[in-house]
């Protein structure tokens, strides 16, 4: 049976560490106050010449580099992101340019946090159309471009960081992808957005002072819905394989904030020793948590070939999806 395998990965963030007690200088904030409630205790934030497509370039250019692929051997590449470099261009053309992979099309994915595995699902759809064709889902983001560094309550949460994963067909057995999983619910949209910047609400003078450019977010209802969220959507990547919680060998959730990933784990009823979390270092870096995750997963050795890996998504939107991989 032919399926979408990933070829390689590959990640990249910025040179800056900002870490809780940088922040302490800031904003009103401690890094008990932070440790505690996200579980972050570091995140790294972008500086002049550091952009989104830099980003995403670097993290495709390591997928690249380990699948041994040219970039003139790309097809196509998806970026999902919630900061673009700009309205248009799109960042999946600029990652063009800067790879020199001529031969791709290109395009973005505005998805929030579950950028990356809507990218994936994409990317899954055309190779099974088109098998030889090699396709890089990416996810990137400079959160610090769009977080108020005044709100004490969003600031501490995000990074900057890019992940990215080359697919393509494969007959190799069961390795692959074995499902995915999407939905949305624009009714929630009010609970977690950025106000400012688009034809609702224009850039202006007035858009700029009052920062509304930036995210804003109910925590407290985000929490609760992502929670929800993100559980039923693995129940159902786990129901759709007849698969047990215990059949997953490496859980990797969206890197928003520990208490969401415990939660959602004991749901499941997946052990802690099988979920993967590295927000301490990262923050909340939205649509490139899961594939910097993926990646560190992969160069550790953390992932053996047929292990079951489900990746797990929530953002924005609101957003979520999960897709269920055979590695």
């Amino acid at each position: 049976m032919n399926r979408t395998v990933i070829l390689g990965t590959g990640a990249a963030v910025p040179n800056k560490v900002l870490t809780n007690k940088d922040l302490e200088t800031i904003v009103d904030t401690s890094d008990e106050w932070i440790s505690t409630r996200t579980g972050i205790k570091s995140r790294y934030i972008a500086e002049d010449g550091e952009t989104t497509s830099t980003l995403a370039t670097e993290a495709a250019r390591r997928s690249l580099d380990m699948a041994g692929v040219r970039p003139a051997e790309v097809d196509m590449i998806i970026v999902g992101t919630t900061s673009p470099d700009m309205v248009m261009p799109n960042t999946g053309a600029l990652v063009q340019k800067h790879l020199g992979a001529s031969n791709a099309f290109a395009f973005d994915v505005y998805a929030a946090c579950s950028g990356f595995v809507y990218a994936l699902t994409i990317a899954d759809k055309f190779v099974k159309e088109n098998p030889e064709k090699k396709i890089l889902a990416i996810g990137s983001e400079l959160l610090s471009s769009i977080t108020d560094w005044q709100d004490r309550n969003t600031c501490v949460l995000f990074g900057d960081a890019a992940g990215a994963a080359l697919v393509s067909g494969s007959n190799d057995g069961e390795r692959g992808i074995l499902s995915t999983h999407l939905h949305s619910d624009g009714c929630l949209w009010e609970l977690l957005y950025i106000p400012g910047g688009g034809c609702v609400y224009p850039p202006s003078a007035e858009m700029a002072e009052k920062r509304d450019y930036c995210i804003r977010m109910h925590g407290n209802e985000v929490y609760k819905h992502a929670v929800r969220s993100l559980t039923e959507v693995a129940q159902e990547a786990l129901l759709a394989n007849q698969l047990d919680p215990e059949d997953v060998d490496l859980f990797i959730p969206h890197q928003a904030n520990i208490r969401i990933m415990t939660k959602v784990a004991e749901r499941l009823k997946i052990s802690p020793d099988r979920v993967y979390m590295n927000i301490e270092r990262y923050g909340n870096t939205s649509s490139a948590s899961i594939p910097v995750a993926l990646d560190e997963a992969n160069r550790s050795g953390r992932l053996k070939p047929g292990d079951l890996v489900l990746l797990d998504a929530f953002g924005g939107g609101f957003t979520w999806g999960a897709v269920m991989i055979r590695w």
